[in-house]
């Protein structure tokens, strides 16, 4: 099978983590091939927080810069931060709902523009997909659910080698039972609002 690669990035609390996690056990459900990796960093004190997916057969986790099919961000500057990864080919899906980092709250330092964010995005790579997943989310009645969002609208790209119905189940496997209707909801918004974009 053709290898794809998946980077998403976020703001530590804001469910990467659980994101990759669903991702990785619908692979492992119907038997494709995944390399993972994590990068923490400060995330307890809302640092960046990486994920890489390699589906495919693959030696290593690395995806180097240039080398990214896909890149999910949860939040619009840390989307940017990353942008190093892509190529002209590269679908990025991001959250525009933005996190201020401390030093924007205090003053001493400047958030990027969205509209600009958009542009810079639009002009590197093949495709943005781009919408305030944090509404989505208090929509679907969970706004943590931000993660289920973008994963929802990540399937509507069909880049990734998954069905809807194998991270719906995964997604059962992997959640809090408390918290499964509000994600499968959260999930089929981001699907629509992909499929919209």
């Amino acid at each position: 099978m053709e290898t794809k690669r998946l980077v998403i990035v976020a703001v530590g609390g804001q469910g990467n983590l659980l994101a990759s996690s669903v991702l990785a056990e619908a692979a492992l459900l119907c038997g494709i091939p995944l390399n993972m990796s994590e990068i923490h960093g400060m995330a307890q004190r809302g640092g960046v927080v990486e994920s890489s997916l390699v589906f495919g057969d693959a030696k290593s986790t690395i995806i180097s810069d240039g080398e990214a099919d896909v890149l999910v961000g949860f939040e619009p500057a840390e989307t940017l931060r990353a942008l190093a990864k892509c190529n002209a080919d590269t679908v990025v899906i991001t959250n525009l709902a933005p996190l201020m980092p401390f030093t924007v709250n205090i003053g001493q330092g400047t958030y990027p523009d969205l509209k600009q964010l958009q542009e810079l995005i639009r002009k590197k790579t093949a495709g943005l997909i781009a919408f305030n997943a944090a509404a989505l989310a208090k929509e679907a009645g969970n706004s943590l659910a931000v993660n289920m969002v973008l994963l929802g609208a990540l399937l509507q790209t069909g880049v990734l080698p998954l069905s809807v119905e194998e991270v719906k189940e995964a997604m059962r496997l992997k959640t809090k039972k408390a918290f499964l209707d509000s994600n499968l909801k959260a999930f089929d918004l981001g699907l629509a609002a992909a499929k919209a974009a």
